[in-house]
């Protein structure tokens, strides 16, 4: 290898920025951010880079907030009942516990029910170990709250510490309503209970509905049905509703970007543009999809990684497999003979999909945006880095660039 060619392949880099407030004009302050960045920490802008923007400041800067009164009103217009079954939320005190709250001040009564051993995104209300020594098939077993405590007792989550049963109980509790908990994991069971059911799944939530209406449910509302539209002013997510919000204090959750953040991507590259004469790719990301190993949870608790990107980054990675090549194809090369086999492999594609070719196996066969969105969540952090844009560099690259 030749002492001028690089030997840095793909760069994250979180950009800090100004604390952004409702009205401030997102992609002044990106550009800006990104543009200042490179000046003083002396590193160049190039074509295909990537520029990422987490939800959080782009909905912050929509002002797209909403207050459990305004949960409560569409619930009680949208449900129109006093006994409202509430099925397969997941356990979070930021991105469900307020949601719940609203629900419960637009009900009569709670019927809750859990999914179990845990739920959609990984959170335990159970271990494994201990379903499988009380004997209970949870795939057709129902328990009541006496039955649970019984055969489980308390338990708390690994990481927060909080005994989600109780808490959303006593939550429920608090805005006046009624409950009761139950553990299943088929949709239909609510219905035992209820014709009136807000399913609050998030990936599986068109499945869900479609058997709670097929069993016969009266009303069936998806968290994407409540707050799709503005009440009393409030903000709204015409597509995603209630997913994909966090809490933002007790009594007012943050929505998911509305739909305008297209145009935010688009303004940025334009300003990298003009400003740089470099084309670089523009996303929105919020939670990475990625499963931890020690907590099992998975991440995902928005209805998707990116809402909004460039066309650059539509599609998959259309990638060969070095140690595949180097262990196959060329397992007789070594040195410099197979450096140069394997950099002209690379350069043979011809840009023609790579699904099904044996030297693909092993590749990551996931939108570029939902792998790009994980980097940049990790990258980003949840706390106080300060770092809400993240700059990927050399992401398109490959052995031979």
């Amino acid at each position: 290898m030749a002492t001028n060619e690089r030997r840095v392949g793909t760069v994250s880099r979180g950009i800090r920025c100004p604390i952004i407030r409702e009205g401030d004009d997102l992609g002044v302050i990106v550009s800006q951010s990104v543009l200042e960045a490179a000046e003083i920490e002396g590193f160049s802008i190039h074509d295909r880079d990537v520029i990422a923007v987490t939800e959080s400041i782009v909905a912050r800067s929509q002002g797209n907030y909403a207050t459990v009164d305004d949960i409560a009103a569409d619930v009680k217009a949208k449900a129109g009942s006093d006994t409202i079954g509430v099925i397969f939320p997941i356990l979070s005190r930021n991105r469900f516990a307020i949601c719940l709250k609203g629900i419960a001040m637009g009900a009569a009564k709670v019927v809750l029910m859990l999914s179990y051993p845990s739920d959609e995104v990984g959170n335990e209300l159970v271990s494994l170990d201990k379903i499988d020594e009380a004997g209970i098939n949870p795939y057709s077993d129902v328990l009541d709250l006496a039955e649970y405590r019984r055969l489980f007792g308390e338990n708390r989550h690994p990481f927060t510490g909080v005994d989600y049963v109780e808490y959303y109980g006593e939550l429920i509790k608090s805005c006046g309503a009624e409950v009761e908990i139950i553990f299943a994991n088929q949709p239909k069971t609510i219905l035992k209970y209820t014709d009136t059911v807000i399913n609050c799944d998030i990936h599986t939530r068109r499945r869900t509905k479609r058997i709670l209406l097929e069993g016969g449910a009266g009303t069936v509302l998806s968290l994407d049905d409540i707050l799709n539209a503005p009440v009393n002013g409030s903000g709204f997510n015409a597509r995603y509703g209630l997913l994909g919000s966090n809490k933002a204090t007790e009594e007012k959750i943050k929505l998911f970007p509305r739909e305008e953040c297209r145009d935010l991507v688009l303004d940025v590259q334009k300003r990298i543009l003009d400003a740089t004469g470099k084309h670089v790719e523009v996303m929105v990301y919020g939670d990475g999809a990625f499963k931890d190993p020690q907590g099992k949870i998975w991440e995902l608790a928005d209805p998707v990684v990116s809402p909004a990107f460039t066309d650059g980054l539509i599609g998959t990675p259309n990638e060969l497999k070095l140690k595949y090549l180097a262990d196959n194809d060329y397992k007789d090369l070594s040195g410099e003979a197979l450096r140069e086999a394997i950099s002209a492999s690379i350069r043979a594609k011809d840009g023609s999909s790579l699904v099904g070719n044996m030297a693909a196996q092993g590749t990551t066969p996931r939108q570029l945006t939902d792998l790009i969105g994980s980097l940049c969540d990790l990258t980003s952090g949840s706390g106080d880095k300060g770092t809400p844009v993240v700059l990927v560099q050399g992401y398109f690259d490959n052995y031979t660039s």
